[in-house]
């Protein structure tokens, strides 16, 4: 080989690693904010289950106004991965990549969720299809 050729080897290499890292870095970045999604659900999940408690009557609206506060919260965070989402398909598509069905399963985007109303009995009713 001659250095010429040995100078476009080690450049195809360059940018196909760069390639590599941006892609993978789209990818973490919407992995973070899924976590984040799956974090905010825990707290919902935890302030949904004190207001089932018989003791919480006295203070169920201010417990479902801190409940929709989270789910505004969780919205807006599922508004972000959904940016994130977006991003991470159009660096591929950048790429090269025309499929996306795999990121589509690894990376999927859960329901809006609704809040709850303070006018109506709670019922335990979920405030999304996939959870509370």
């Amino acid at each position: 080989m001659n250095i010429k050729q040995d100078n476009i080897d080690k450049t195809e290499a360059e940018i196909i690693q760069e390639r590599a890292e941006v892609l993978g870095r789209a990818g973490e970045k919407l992995a973070l904010a899924l976590n984040q999604l799956k974090a905010i659900e825990s707290i919902i999940d935890i302030k949904m289950e004190s207001l089932s408690d018989p003791g919480s009557k006295s203070r169920r609206a201010e417990l479902i106004g801190d409940i929709n506060g989270e789910i505004r919260h969780y919205n807006e965070a599922r508004e972000y991965a959904k940016l994130r989402y977006y991003y991470l398909i159009v660096t591929r598509e950048a790429m090269g990549f025309r499929r996306h069905k795999s990121v589509e399963e690894v990376y999927s985007i859960p329901p809006k969720k609704k809040p709850l109303s303070k006018r109506k009995d709670w019922t335990g009713t979920k405030t999304s299809e996939s959870g509370w």
